[in-house]
């Protein structure tokens, strides 16, 4: 079974060579390739879409805005893909609900991997995008500082704990061996975690860790 793909982009050279290079891939089918963020929603909105590619830089309505709307009112799952990596649209397009953010100088093979790890469940954000999501987050405030502003009546000592690592960029495997406990006590962990808080995903809570629980 294909994965159901809209692209969003507002080159049009961009646009259609990623039709072509994704659509020869038996594993995934083209619905959809739209040049601004309002028709990737009515896209989404209209169709049966698994998984949707935007720019951020659109016009009509940004990829940031229609990530937000895509995701409070479809199931469909929004990965950003863009050249620019400026902190105010990675927090944005991640707190909207974006479960993946990858730069578009990546290889197709690369993006194709993208796609099916997050049509499977994961949030993946490259290192270069998070790693300036947290840089920028802690020249405001560092370390424990911010954790002191989390309610932490919402939250065990171990939960503490687990966000803080993920807010490290520490994996599940990484979590399990720093705090000495099981890959699935970890996923336990983020599950509680995500219900908590209202979260979707671990990036999301490595954003709350660092912002102090906003």
């Amino acid at each position: 079974m294909s994965i159901k793909l809209l692209i969003a982009d507002d080159d049009s050279l961009i646009r259609e060579s990623l039709k072509i290079i994704i659509g020869l891939d038996e594993d995934f089918e083209i619905i959809h390739c739209v040049e601004n963020g309002l028709e990737a929603v009515k896209g989404c909105k209209n169709s049966e879409v698994d998984v949707a590619l935007l720019d951020v830089r659109m016009p009509i309505m940004n990829g940031v805005e229609s990530a937000g709307e895509i995701c409070r009112n479809t199931n469909t799952k929004v990965i950003i893909l863009t050249t620019f990596d400026e902190d105010e649209f990675i927090m944005k397009a991640l707190q909207n609900g974006a479960q993946g953010y990858i730069l578009k100088n990546n290889t197709p093979d690369k993006i194709k991997d993208t796609i099916k790890m997050v049509y499977n469940g994961a949030a993946v954000v490259q290192d270069v995008v998070l790693e300036r999501v947290k840089a920028g987050l802690n020249s405001n405030a560092k370390g424990l500082a911010q954790e002191k502003k989390i309610d932490r009546s919402l939250f065990t000592e171990r939960e503490l704990d687990v966000m803080k690592a993920i807010a490290q960029g520490y994996s599940n495997k990484g979590i399990s061996q720093k705090l000495f406990i099981s890959e699935g006590t970890v996923k336990n962990y983020i599950t509680s975690i995500l219900n908590k808080t209202g979260l979707e995903h671990r990036t999301q809570i490595a954003i709350y860790y660092l912002k102090g629980g906003q």
